[in-house]
């Protein structure tokens, strides 16, 4: 049985869209008519069978036909880009500067700097290990090309939600930390801090006394601060080490989203490869647990 074949550009216009949160702001980018866009979307549906978008309020949510659409185009416009820009690697030279949060970048480093390296050999890579704030400041000074941080309130003009991890309260695991005691002593980043803010309002909002026992520039001092004894921390199961663990009986906390930040609406083909290949490892981490709920907007444009 011959299976009919997917239009790329259709595809492509139905991933931009949602990844701008906006079709009206897709079709800008990509250079079409609103019009056209709406026209290519309705052939999409035809396509599939089935809808893929559904009013939600003004915007439009994915139907779960949608998600999963959603996450194998990206797929195949990745391996389609990765195809086109391997054929053309001898041609692609100079360099790409990386930013990564602290997390990420001892754990995925390794797994993106060897499949990078074997599609571009001849692109060098700068690598900046650092906090959110610093990161997004070099991006949007033009000092980076991508950066990966955690989501919070701050934001970058080109930025795109690639997915979330849970949150969790982390103990050592050969001793039972007296969670009755009070106040309860945390191990924290110095402020501002994303998990840092998350910590200190679960507990205010369950009326759980706290203090901070020690706060550290780096995960590492983190997690021996907690492996002495001095206190527990909230992070995510990136990068735990193997005599800390979870704990019970804290208040619930939510998942945290993790951004791609680029300088540049239109990067180069150095810079998108090592963007998909960001993802392509990040999707393949047991502590990716979900995307973004897409809320899409056809005539509006917010932020990316």
């Amino acid at each position: 049985m011959r299976h009919p074949s997917f239009d790329l550009d259709v595809l492509r216009t139905f991933v931009t869209g949602v990844q701008l949160n906006s079709f009206a702001k897709a079709a800008d980018r990509l250079g079409r008519s609103t019009s056209a866009v709406s026209a290519q979307l309705k052939r999409l549906e035809e396509q599939v069978g089935s809808a893929v978008l559904l009013k939600s309020g003004r915007g439009l949510v994915l139907t779960p036909l949608g998600e999963t659409l959603m996450s194998q185009a990206r797929r195949l416009l990745e391996l389609n880009d990765e195809i086109f820009d391997s054929l053309h690697q001898a041609q692609v030279e100079g360099c790409v500067r990386l930013g990564l949060q602290e997390d990420f970048g001892e754990h995925l480093l390794s797994d993106i700097l060897r499949r990078f390296a074997k599609v571009h050999p001849r692109v060098s890579l700068e690598v900046r290990i650092g906090r959110n704030a610093e990161l997004l400041g070099l991006i949007e000074r033009g000092q980076l090309d991508l950066a990966l941080a955690w989501e919070t309130a701050l934001d970058t003009p080109h930025s795109s939600r690639i997915g979330a991890t849970p949150m969790h309260w982390i103990g050592p695991r050969d001793q039972l930390f007296a969670q009755e005691e009070a106040p309860l002593p945390l191990v924290m980043f110095d402020a501002p801090c994303v998990l840092r803010s998350a910590a200190t309002e679960a507990l205010d909002q369950a009326r759980i006394p706290w203090r901070v026992a020690l706060t550290s520039p780096s995960v590492g001092g983190i997690w021996a601060a907690v492996t002495a004894g001095l206190g527990i921390t909230l992070r995510t199961r990136i990068g735990l080490p193997d005599h800390l663990t979870t704990l019970p009986g804290l208040p619930d906390v939510p998942n945290l989203g993790y951004v791609l930040h680029r300088a540049v609406a239109e990067p180069t083909g150095a810079v998108r490869q090592l963007a998909s290949l960001i993802r392509t490892s990040l999707e393949q981490q047991t502590f990716h647990t979900c995307r973004a709920t897409t809320e899409l907007s056809l005539g509006k444009t917010p932020k990316d």
